[in-house]
């Protein structure tokens, strides 16, 4: 077995387990990702469905995929997309967060395989998915390329990546840090660094280096009159959302 080489940031990793036991609280630490779930399934579960042929009107299209859910949390993603029928195994290197998903999907009745382990880890290990979801890690990390690198190498060949993160601009910097840290208190102050923000250019760049065909980008775009989140074909200018293969 390989000795896996790590790109976890261990004071991100603390950032995350202090929160960990609100990942199930709508009100809580995790407001955010709570209400930009429905966003983000909506745009994941196209994307599978697209590369893999799969009718989202079935009771479980996603049965014999296996997915890895890196930096899980709570579960917020696995959990769906158990449920969508999909073999899933949920990833944190914060271990605080691999008990209160466990807990949770125990309650829910879903069988998911949660591991306080790292992506680089897995690659060592021979692991491969033909689905990774990589949703707002890759600004957390220490080296991005190395990360994507390792997220290349646990897919098979034709398997598809999902990757999230927040633009790097004074808009990101003023509604992801100043708006939802300081203002609006969503996230405890320090969650996010706006120099590791990346541009949509930059994660391109970065997952084409890592060995990855880009094959899409949209916008996850907050609206503050309905509070609800929707996909955008042209605003990318804070959350955005990437896809990408594998070449087979």
């Amino acid at each position: 077995m390989q000795t896996a080489q790590t790109t976890v940031d261990p004071s991100e990793v603390a950032k995350f387990e202090a929160m960990a036991a609100e990942w199930w609280d709508p009100k809580g630490k995790f407001k955010p990702l709570h209400l930009m779930n429905p966003c983000r399934l909506d745009y994941i579960t196209r994307q599978i469905a697209g590369q893999y042929g799969r009718d989202l009107t079935q009771p479980e299209p996603f049965t014999g995929l296996r997915l890895l859910d890196i930096g899980c949390g709570g579960g917020l993603l696995s959990e769906p997309m158990a449920r969508l029928g999909a073999t899933v195994i949920g990833a944190d290197a914060a271990a605080g967060n691999i008990p209160v998903a466990q807990v949770h999907a125990e309650q829910s009745g879903l069988q998911i395989d949660y591991r306080n382990i790292t992506a680089e880890e897995l690659a060592a290990n021979g692991e491969q998915f033909d689905v990774v979801l990589n949703m707002e890690v890759v600004e957390h990390v220490a080296d991005p390329l190395a990360y994507l690198t390792a997220c290349h190498d646990l897919l098979k060949p034709g398997g598809l990546m999902i990757c999230s993160t927040i633009n790097r601009n004074p808009k990101s910097f003023a509604m992801a840090i100043v708006g939802a840290e300081y203002v609006m208190r969503w996230l405890p102050k320090g969650t996010h660094e706006w120099n590791k923000f990346i541009t949509p250019d930059e994660l391109y760049a970065l997952i084409a280096n890592a060995g990855l065909t880009p094959v899409d980008r949209k916008g996850f775009v907050f609206n503050p009159i309905s509070w609800q989140w929707s996909v955008s074909d042209r605003d990318l200018s804070v959350n955005y959302v990437t896809a990408s293969t594998r070449p087979e």
